[in-house]
């Protein structure tokens, strides 16, 4: 079983006004609410291309009722805890001549709620993957990914971290079976400037040095690096069409890599799929379709 964790989950509040101006009244040309969160949008994209998956993570308040909502529509399973105080948060996206956004705080998480996700976490066994992505609450430790593998080491769960600065650097050393950061988040974890190709495969193969078992970088529109757990390089371009959305095409790509290895049990194959369900959703207003996932990739070599 394949399992995400989403610690402070949202309502994005997308909308677009095609002139914004500020201190005036505006009127939205569009507008669409979704649930938010890193691994949310990974079990989405799972669950669109036919790989159960559990979504895990904390919900408080009307709005916390209304992701859970969101969640099962899309076909996910769910065992979110629901926390008694405050509400999860809404994140407002504004789409104009420039993208703005304003993201809430969430609720707080108590030590009593945090031993609850451990309690859970506890039935995870042998060959379960488990997806740790995004941000964290101020009010949860800031090593909680690091205190989860920590607490399941050794039995040989799979991890997934897609995670930026300490957050990812801290978990290396249980060796996560992948991690998957941009080459602008690879750059700030070394604190340097990466100007070529080479430089990106150089800094993969320090986080691989460090314990990574596998090493995704994702680069936009200039395609993705992989350094596999046998120190192979991969690269791929792009396909072909027009960026409608930008937003969860980390989390697709991770989602879709997941999908391509379970279903191939070859990371070449594993990669390719995750390239091919990244640029599905950024060539869609929503998360990567099957169909259109399956068309991109006859065009990935």
């Amino acid at each position: 079983m394949i399992y995400t964790i989403t610690f402070n989950p949202a309502l994005d509040y997308i909308v677009r006004v095609d002139d914004f101006k500020l201190g005036s009244v505006n009127r939205t040309s569009y507008e669409e609410i979704y649930a938010g969160g890193k691994g949310i949008n990974v079990s989405i994209v799972l669950n669109n291309l036919g790989v159960e998956s559990k979504v895990l993570g904390y919900i408080a308040g009307f709005t916390g009722d209304e992701i859970e909502r969101k969640v099962k529509e899309f076909g996910c399973d769910s065992d979110f805890i629901k926390l008694h105080n405050g509400m999860s948060r809404i994140n407002v996206k504004l789409k104009s001549s420039e993208e703005s956004e304003i993201n809430g705080q969430g609720p707080q998480v108590n030590n009593e709620s945090l031993e609850e996700l451990y309690k859970k976490l506890d039935f995870l066994k042998e060959d379960d993957i488990l997806v740790l992505a995004g941000s964290i609450p101020s009010t949860l430790p800031k090593d909680i990914y690091e205190s989860i593998m920590k607490r399941l080491d050794g039995r040989k769960i799979k991890f997934v971290v897609d995670a930026t600065g300490d957050l990812l650097l801290n978990v290396l050393n249980y060796k996560p079976f992948l991690i998957k950061p941009n080459h602008h988040e690879l750059a700030e974890l070394f604190n340097v400037e990466i100007k070529n190709e080479d430089e990106i495969i150089h800094y993969a193969k320090k986080l691989k040095e460090m314990g990574a078992r596998n090493v995704l970088i994702s680069m936009a529109g200039d395609g993705a690096i992989f350094v596999t757990e046998t120190g192979e390089v991969l690269k791929s371009a792009v396909p072909k069409g027009k960026v409608r959305n930008s937003v969860g095409a980390g989390d697709s790509m991770v989602g879709g890599f997941i999908a391509g290895y379970l279903k191939h049990n070859k990371l070449e194959e594993a990669f390719k799929m995750g390239v091919a369900t990244g640029s599905a959703s950024a060539f869609s207003d929503g998360l990567a379709t099957k169909d259109k996932v399956e068309e991109l990739l006859l065009e990935i070599i």
